[in-house]
């Protein structure tokens, strides 16, 4: 029987665990490829096929291009995984470049963003690590707050209610910052089961001898962190900092 490529993109927009912006994020995005090829069968979908279409997308910046082509072939790997075809058709093209005539440019700053595939290995292997990690990685990735800001929260510092908190960020600016249902689900699990109240802050951690609570400190993170990234090859080298990138990229 024939699958065709809209049967694998509605299989793979039905997969537990994606959060509620990550799915329409998705969804908006593969809705044009569905429309032009959603009945071809995925086994006949080739890198031609594909680079042609990205091609097509000129009304798009180069950021949200790259996005566009970034899910395009978690959607592939996924047919992969499950066996719907034997080889990722999108892998290995290259990206779009900014265009300088369009008012595109890049910075100094290599600006990197996770795919959705990586996402899902990240947050795969940061449950499984701790909830303290687990709750700023969501925080960091659906609020675009920087981690030198979350780590300077305080619990008070939080409204709960409307999933929100205030940082001063570059430049002494104060600014907003709004969180995903999945990341409140967490920060809730975390300050219920595993913030230490004897301190303030947000993110504590306790010595391990004097037992001394202290706020947690941009080492103990990043330690943690690189703990999780080199358990995998598909995020071994990814910073923290591209986190707030990829929330950017999302909502571009």
């Amino acid at each position: 029987m024939t699958t065709t490529l809209a049967q694998v993109a509605t299989a793979f927009l039905s997969r537990d665990g994606l959060a509620a912006g990550t799915l329409k994020s998705y969804e908006q995005t593969l809705l044009s490829l569905l429309k032009e090829h959603g009945r071809t069968p995925v086994e006949l979908v080739d890198r031609q096929l594909l680079k042609d279409y990205l091609q097509s997308l000129d009304d798009l910046n180069y950021t949200t291009h790259n996005r566009h082509q970034a899910i395009i072939s978690a959607l592939f790997n996924f047919a992969v995984d499950e066996g719907y075809i034997q080889s990722n058709p999108a892998s290995r093209l290259n990206r779009r470049k900014p265009e300088r005539e369009r008012g595109e440019h890049k910075t100094d700053e290599i600006i990197r963003y996770l795919t959705p595939s990586q996402l899902d290995i990240l947050y795969d292997l940061v449950k499984k690590s701790n909830a303290r990690l687990e709750t700023i990685v969501r925080l960091l990735h659906r609020s675009g707050a920087r981690i030198g800001e979350l780590l300077s929260l305080e619990l008070t510092h939080i409204n709960m209610e409307q999933r929100k908190f205030q940082v001063v960020g570059k430049g002494n600016k104060q600014r907003w910052c709004f969180y995903s249902e999945d990341a409140e689900i967490a920060l809730q699990d975390y300050i219920k089961y595993y913030r230490h109240s004897a301190s303030r802050a947000l993110f504590t951690a306790g010595h391990p001898t004097t037992k001394v609570i202290t706020p947690v400190s941009y080492e103990a993170v990043l330690a943690d962190w690189r703990k999780v990234i080199n358990q995998s090859h598909e995020i071994k080298g990814i910073r923290l900092h591209d986190l707030r990138h990829t929330f950017a990229s999302e909502w571009d």
